[in-house]
């Protein structure tokens, strides 16, 4: 307990200097590579979560291979492949760019998108996710989108608090690069939120994952990975598929992983007791 008020840890019923760890699995959705790698990852690896895109064309194909595993909605206004293509479920045309899909970069984003048809889209692609069976454990942001300027991030945070669902955040470091104070903000509207973020960045999620491993944190630890299956279709889309099919490797059959966990003194959770928390009024 800091100053008086409770940590994460706490409020989950752990101990205060518990270490708990997510592993989540992005783009659940992104291709049928994804939806093989990630399924797999939470039925037989160590991953505890995944995020789901609805827009994406093998989002219906996730949903039904759904067999009730901890799944939120990664909330997409991107489209960053220059070849392969999706767009908004709500077709509004400020979340369109020249090509028919969303725009590929963040800042074409920001600077073209009516927020109202932002607002619309995200309801939209949560409410399809529910439609389609999912049980969403929380809300997070392809590529950050809905984190980084200050009238997406209300968006963002409004339909956590509306649904009442954990959201994921960046570390106080993307605070600085977005120049408002978002995980303050979040925290006192009463949303729920990891107290840290482990990216991957050059060498994929393994690097990610091993990062968190070694820098054991009290409090609840969030490490994103990607896992897809290889194959020809997701060599073809993405040229960093390596990455993708060496953390489906890493999560499934890397057998030092759990042993390593226990050693750094983490215990595995999903969102849903964030969830819960959430639900429980924050």
């Amino acid at each position: 307990m800091a100053g008086g008020v409770p940590t994460l840890a706490e409020r989950l019923g752990y101990p205060p200097d518990a270490r708990l760890l997510i592993v989540c699995c992005d783009d659940l959705g992104s291709s049928h590579a994804a939806n093989v790698g990630v399924y797999d990852s939470l039925r037989r690896g160590l991953a505890t979560t995944a995020s789901l895109i609805v827009p994406a064309p093998w989002a219906r194909e996730a949903a039904w291979r759904y067999r009730g595993e901890d799944v939120g909605v990664h909330l997409t206004l991107n489209a960053e492949h220059d070849l392969y293509r999706w767009g908004p479920i709500t077709h509004s045309p400020s979340l369109l760019d020249g090509d028919g899909g969303f725009p590929r970069t963040v800042t074409d984003v920001w600077e073209h998108a009516d927020l109202d048809e932002v607002r619309r889209e995200c309801r939209a692609q949560l409410e399809r996710a529910i439609y389609w069976g999912f049980d969403v454990s929380h809300l997070d942001s392809h590529l950050g989108a809905m984190v980084l300027r200050p009238e997406f991030f209300m968006v963002y945070l409004e339909l956590a608090l509306d649904f009442r669902l954990p959201i994921r955040l960046p570390g106080p470091s993307a605070q600085r690069i977005a120049g408002f104070p978002f995980r303050r903000l979040a925290a006192e509207e009463g949303a729920v939120f990891p107290d840290h973020l482990v990216v991957p960045h050059q060498g994929g999620g393994r690097r990610a994952l091993e990062r968190a491993l070694s820098d054991p944190r009290p409090g609840v630890t969030e490490v994103e990975l990607r896992p897809a299956a290889d194959t020809p279709e997701l060599r073809a889309l993405d040229p960093r598929w390596p990455n993708r099919v060496d953390d489906t490797d890493l999560l499934c059959h890397d057998r030092s992983l759990p042993a390593l966990a226990e050693r750094a003194g983490f215990v595995l959770i999903g969102y849903r007791e964030l969830r819960q928390l959430a639900r429980d009024g924050g």
